[in-house]
């Protein structure tokens, strides 16, 4: 799918996975025994993707640059990309004979996954890929790590830049220059601690967004804090909950409503992530949510 980039437009760039989603499973696997779910899933996964395809549903142009996963997987999901809408023009294929996939397994309010990582994380970007988009969105600070080079771009290209977190053992307190250069850094509470039992305390950039679950969110700056509870509900699946938050807080922010108005934006999006299987969502475009949005 091409088309002219829109400065109302996000680019997100980060890994591209095959998600293998085992949902109702009784508790978690242990070694030496099988655990049997009560439902599977096959999904296009990764921050990047997730973000994109909730930003789609919303209405607001979303842009995705990332490799395709090895076969017999790239064709799947290239086909359930486009069909939400995101333009893939930026995707390459993969570099390597081994797919990139995430075993996503979750029961009884309690989640883990299991990913294989392959490859470059992002092809290279040029400024001229970033002609006409008005923010760049990276899924995942391991992106930022291993492509810092994305701060320097859109800077240049004059594009703000939004940063998930996502939990990554390796991280170390040498991430809080990159953290600090981004517009908008939106981690959850246990990677919050995490990056302060690193020494990375305070406010971490501009905007810090920390994802609560249940409980809400809460937007940091350097003059205000905002909290927004969320509504109980039931959940059919966690996955995803976080990146499809991120698509209602920026499409909200991109269009500079206040605070409290992102964050029940993102709120919103986030439970609609949770009561569906996986975190990507299928349904077609709706651009009436975003004209009611704006």
């Amino acid at each position: 799918m091409t088309a002219v980039p829109s400065p109302d437009g996000v680019l997100c760039v980060g890994r591209l996975y095959c998600d293998l989603v085992f949902t109702g499973l009784p508790a978690m696997p242990q070694l030496g025994r099988e655990t049997y779910a009560k439902g599977v899933s096959l999904h296009a996964g990764g921050g990047a993707v997730i973000t994109a395809a909730h930003l789609a549903q919303l209405g607001r142009p979303a842009y995705l640059a990332a490799y395709w996963p090895a076969p017999p997987f790239a064709e799947c999901l290239r086909a359930d990309v486009e069909a939400v809408g995101i333009v893939a023009a930026l995707c390459r294929p993969s570099e390597s004979d081994e797919p990139q996939i995430t075993v996503a397994m979750n029961g009884d309010g309690d989640r883990a996954f299991l990913t294989r990582r392959v490859g470059a994380a992002v092809p290279r970007l040029h400024r001229s890929d970033l002609a006409g988009i008005g923010h760049l969105h990276i899924g995942e600070l391991a992106t930022l790590i291993e492509c810092p080079w994305l701060l320097d771009l859109a800077r240049g290209a004059g594009v703000s830049i939004s940063l998930d977190c996502s939990w990554d053992d390796r991280t170390t307190a040498d991430v809080g220059a990159l953290i600090s250069a981004v517009d908008v850094f939106m981690p959850n509470e246990e990677e919050v601690a995490q990056l302060s039992h690193l020494g990375l305390t305070g406010l971490l950039a501009p905007l810090t967004v920390i994802k609560r679950g249940a409980a809400g969110a809460r937007a940091v700056t350097e003059h205000a804090s905002v909290d927004m509870p969320t509504v109980p509900m039931p959940v059919i699946d966690t996955t995803g909950a976080g990146d499809a938050f991120n698509s209602g807080f920026l499409d909200a922010w991109l269009s500079d409503l206040p605070l409290d108005r992102c964050l029940a934006a993102g709120n919103a999006r986030g439970a609609v992530a949770v009561q569906q299987s996986g975190g990507f969502t299928c349904a077609p475009p709706e651009p009436q949510r975003a004209a009611a949005l704006r």
